[in-house]
């Protein structure tokens, strides 16, 4: 049975959606471009290497964008005290936590099988849990984040890129089986997290 002409292009598959950036609106690669934040939309957006190059630079505003920078930050030796994450209320082993400009307040996210999940969360808490890191003062207001995750009942923490946190809720998202995320997803995080551990570096002033 031959199909109906008009319905013949909903059967093939459709190309790919090409990127663009958000400001020139050039093609940019699938994979390695850059991105924005949209503080207004509270969103991310493509970019093109000179666009974000442009709003990289110190004192750099485009509107409501802003260029998320490829800083990679941690405090070797230092880990959360014991019964830390307990007073962070996370129901999983990793979250990570952002400055909302606009709100003038931290947010805080974790991964789950619907997405990035908020957990409110009180500014004293965070003061006393992470107030006082390196970390937490050189961190960029919604552009940066402080990735932290739980391993043997003590937790790490690093600064990255916002955007590397969304990547890794929708790896999550997309491998997530039952009650634990299951094994393919757990497997998945212990790559993502050998990966930040690759590319992180010592802040500068701080020892060894």
């Amino acid at each position: 049975m031959r199909q109906p002409r008009g319905l013949r292009r909903f059967a093939q598959p459709r190309p790919p959606r090409q990127e663009r950036c958000e400001l020139c609106g050039v093609p940019v690669p699938d994979a390695g471009h850059r991105h924005l934040v949209d503080t207004e939309k509270r969103a991310l957006a493509c970019a093109c290497t000179p666009c974000a190059q442009v709003l990289s630079r110190p004192g750099a505003v485009l509107g409501r964008f802003r260029a998320v920078p490829d800083r990679w930050l941690a405090e070797p030796g230092r880990r959360l005290a014991e019964g830390a994450w307990e007073l962070l209320q996370i129901p999983v082993s990793v979250a990570f936590f952002f400055r909302n400009a606009a709100l003038d307040r931290l947010v805080a996210l974790y991964p789950s099988p619907a997405g990035a999940t908020e957990s409110e969360l009180e500014p004293s808490t965070w003061q006393s849990v992470l107030g006082d890191s390196r970390l937490a003062a050189l961190l960029e207001p919604d552009v940066e984040a402080l990735l932290v995750r739980r391993v043997d009942g003590l937790a790490e923490c690093y600064l990255v890129p916002i955007d590397v946190c969304y990547e890794l809720v929708g790896r999550m998202r997309l491998l997530w089986q039952g009650f634990d995320g299951g094994a393919e997803a757990r497997a998945d995080l212990e790559a993502f997290f050998e990966e930040v551990g690759r590319r992180v570096r010592t802040p500068e002033g701080s020892r060894p």
